[in-house]
């Protein structure tokens, strides 16, 4: 059998596939590869190859999607489109930004964010550093360019004074001064721990799968759109142009049953978006963000329950299993810095209704009380 040489696997990691194909080294792999004569010996998945997992029923996966590795090639939204049969959207620009998908709906389930911070008011709030590369004194500095744009070299994020932002950017990380720069975020369904759209749904329809993804069942949908306006993100959406049910991404569900990486994840010619067990991705980014953060870039992690959280909290929905890298505030990327479940106004919005309940049955015995004595 073929040994596996990517990156090693979890120790706690047990064949998925002991019989059944005993005679092919790994899921997917090309005729012309040695075969195993050895039935007791597992097949290796094509996933071990291209994410370095093991994909196991049982353990949870997710995505953790480094903003800072992408360039905005949207190759995992074709991709995504590509795998699931998905017809392309409006292909034409909207006038406002080189983003032409522009959101998530119910035939994009992966949507790459074009953020093009080029106003000035983008800018409030920021100081001049008191010395400038090469020794120049704060008089120096410009704040503006020729044409009157702040100037990037010259601005410092007010951060704690522990911190020196933009530091020790290496040459392939000058876009991340807070001047005319783009930031892309591949965005995706975040597969909730606690998801607000799996207790909506009436029918049973959204279930959780045994990789922990939240998945939707489309001969139980209804599409009465209860989660749609149950998620506090916007993923989910219901296609009334063609099928009448609810539709977003489902972490490539059948491709993880035959022990293969997402199709997005694969597609990604960075690795910005990193496939794997939660637990695992949540150790390699609090790694990264430790790294950038050395480097002075104010990185920080969204939806991880908590861990570094400096500028949002997910405790309400116990944390996401696709999380993010960002380095901008969440509502940049169009992110909830607290997203909420809907369900939690369900208590306060019954007292209410009971309370509207009494006032209406007073001023009505109070009326018909008035009435008779006037008789």
């Amino acid at each position: 059998m073929i040994a596996f040489r990517g990156r090693s696997e979890d120790p706690r990691s047990h064949p998925m596939e002991a019989i059944g194909h005993p005679r092919r080294p790994w899921i997917g792999a090309p005729p012309d590869v040695p075969l195993t004569e050895d039935v007791t010996a597992p097949v290796t998945q094509e996933a071990q190859r291209t994410a370095g997992t093991r994909i196991i029923p049982g353990r949870a996966y997710g995505f953790f999607t480094d903003t800072t590795l992408c360039i905005g090639c949207k190759a995992c939204e074709v991709a995504c489109k590509q795998w699931n049969n998905l017809p392309a959207d409006d292909l034409a620009l909207g006038g406002d930004s080189y983003d032409n998908t522009r959101q998530l709906s119910a035939t994009t389930w992966r949507h790459v964010a074009f953020i093009e911070q080029f106003d000035r008011e983008r800018f409030e709030g920021l100081t001049p550093p008191c010395v400038a590369a090469g020794g120049a004194s704060r008089d120096d500095v410009r704040e503006h360019d020729e044409e009157g744009r702040p100037d990037a070299r010259g601005l410092r994020a007010n951060l704690p004074a522990d911190f020196e932002p933009w530091a020790n950017l290496t040459t392939s990380e000058q876009w991340s001064l807070p001047g005319q720069r783009w930031i892309f975020m591949s965005d995706v369904c975040k597969h909730c721990v606690d998801a607000p759209c799996l207790e909506a749904c009436p029918t049973g329809s959204i279930i959780r799968t045994e990789f922990d993804s939240v998945y939707v069942q489309q001969d139980v949908c209804n599409g009465c759109g209860y989660c749609v306006s149950a998620c506090p993100f916007g993923v989910v959406e219901v296609a009334h142009d063609r099928d009448g049910k609810a539709h977003k991404c489902t972490l490539c569900y059948d491709r993880l049953k035959d022990g293969l990486e997402p199709a997005c994840a694969k597609a990604c010619p960075t690795d910005s978006i990193q496939f794997g067990p939660v637990e695992e991705l949540l150790q390699r980014a609090q790694e990264r963000v430790r790294e950038l953060r050395q480097r002075g870039i104010p990185a920080y992690l969204y939806g991880t329950d908590g861990v570094m959280e400096d500028e949002c909290d997910t405790s309400r929905l116990e944390g996401l299993n696709c999380f993010f890298l960002l380095i901008d505030r969440p509502e940049v990327y169009n992110l909830p810095a607290v997203p909420k479940r809907p369900s939690s106004n369900t208590g306060m919005g019954l007292a209410a209704s009971a309370l509207a309940a009494l006032g209406l049955t007073a001023a009505a015995l109070l009326a018909f009380s008035g009435g008779g004595d006037d008789a």
